[in-house]
């Protein structure tokens, strides 16, 4: 009995961790070369994308089917766009180390308001409660929309390591999915506990010959909620891809 006992508690262990996958494209679509994809969201049947680079940060509608941008706002040269997500009427674009929140109405673009905060600001998504805001750490913020103050965190563990480098976040059916930056990883975060879930390697996505000198890494997830649909793409990527897991 001891035997078995131990036999399945290592099968146990061995099956707690994270899930792997790989992916499969189902659809190729145009996507802003000129952008420096920071945030990305659906909605609405739109999408919306927030960009960086002192200079050419701007946050942007976009009819993604046909890559035409349809609205903009540009920043002004001193700030660097991150990441961006919608909470009711507002969108709100972080800042990288400007420590600043800009709040725009989400039909006009207008901006009416804005957000101090501490640190850098990376990725941002919402579960409908709170904001939810990486800063390139293992620590994922929790804040209230209405006073972007820090309810709670939570840190970001595969087994008993930190994962860091969280960058561009996505809420996706009770979890938070966040790019790796400077690899073609993408984590799925328990957002109660903060415990890695699922590794999705999209290693090879992007074709090399859609590829240019000027080509950055992966950065980007889109939830199409309506039509349970994930979008994904990059820095400087000419496309952008609708893609579903395939478990390893």
């Amino acid at each position: 009995m001891p035997l078995l006992i131990s036999i399945c508690f290592l099968a146990c262990a061995q099956n707690s961790g994270p899930k792997h996958y790989g992916f499969k494209v189902e659809e190729v679509l145009p996507h802003d070369e000129t952008a420096y994809t920071q945030g990305l969201f659906i909605h609405n049947g739109f999408l919306y994308e927030s960009t960086g680079q002192r200079g050419a940060s701007r946050l942007q509608k976009v009819d993604f089917r046909q890559g035409r941008v349809l609205q903009k706002v540009t920043l002004k040269p001193q700030y660097f766009g991150e990441g961006a997500c919608i909470y009711k009427d507002r969108i709100y674009q972080l800042t990288w180390q400007e420590q600043t929140c800009f709040v725009y109405d989400a039909e006009s673009l207008q901006q009416i308001g804005t957000f101090s905060y501490r640190g850098e600001g990376w990725g941002l998504t919402t579960d409908g409660v709170h904001l939810i805001m990486s800063d390139g750490s293992s620590t994922l913020y929790f804040r209230d929309p209405e006073t972007f103050a820090v309810s709670h965190t939570v840190k970001v563990m595969n087994g008993n390591r930190e994962v860091d480098l969280l960058n561009e976040l996505e809420y996706i059916e009770g979890e938070v999915w966040a790019n790796v930056y400077t690899t073609d990883r993408i984590v799925r975060i328990d957002p109660a506990t903060g415990n890695v879930t699922g590794i999705i390697d999209l290693s090879g996505l992007l074709a090399r010959q859609f590829r240019t000198p000027r080509t950055e890494v992966l950065n980007g997830i889109a939830y199409d909620a309506e039509h349970k649909h994930i979008y994904v793409t990059g820095k400087y990527w000419a496309k952008m891809y609708r893609i579903s897991l395939v478990a390893k």
